[in-house]
């Protein structure tokens, strides 16, 4: 589904802990960082698209999470011909996007990220609000930076007296099937081979 001008309905999804940090996640079988985000389907508003993009893509349902805020319009982004289909050129421009601010109310163990065949993200971790932009695709960074700069004005102090479940910033990986039992995110890697 396109606009008149070629641009693709989308939501874009910055989660935020008790520490006002945001859920980074790194897209499958590449060393990019992104945020949730989806395209929203025929007869859905943006923020039914975002609570279906958010289950889908890293497992939390509307009882894990609260909306703070969202963009006041559309935020656009082009995408470069060689990343569009051959049979869509010329009518496929790029992506305009609500961006939704939510905090998390669940639990880190909440995230699930094999809810679909397809994963988005093979690994996630909490970052300070102001994520490193140069590990976003380039023709994003932009649409980042605003959709960042907007939704900062919905910021809190972070929790007096809150302290994390683990100290690690460490990235968490899916939870792999290996010789019969599955390997928690937080348990050390004993496979050898270098990921849990």
């Amino acid at each position: 589904m396109l606009d008149r001008e070629g641009y693709r309905p989308n939501v874009g999804i910055i989660l935020l802990n008790t520490q006002n940090e945001v859920w980074w996640g790194k897209r499958v079988r590449e060393h990019s960082w992104q945020f949730p985000q989806g395209g929203i389907k025929y007869g859905e508003t943006p923020e039914q698209a975002m609570y279906r993009e958010l289950e889908e893509e890293i497992g939390l349902r509307t009882e894990h999470v609260r909306i703070i805020g969202r963009t006041r319009d559309w935020l656009r982004y082009e995408v470069p011909d060689h990343f569009i289909r051959r049979e869509i050129r010329g009518h496929y421009k790029g992506q305009k996007q609500i961006w939704f601010l939510l905090r998390m109310t669940g639990r880190d163990c909440d995230v699930n990220l094999r809810m679909t065949e397809h994963p988005e993200f093979d690994a996630w971790r909490w970052h300070d609000y102001w994520v490193p932009l140069d590990v976003v695709i380039e023709f994003k960074r932009d649409v980042y930076q605003r959709a960042l700069q907007e939704l900062s004005r919905f910021l809190t102090r972070p929790a007096q007296g809150v302290q994390r479940a683990t100290t690690s910033h460490g990235p968490r990986y899916l939870r792999q099937a290996t010789g019969g039992r599955i390997i928690s995110i937080d348990e050390p890697d004993t496979t050898g081979t270098g990921t849990k």
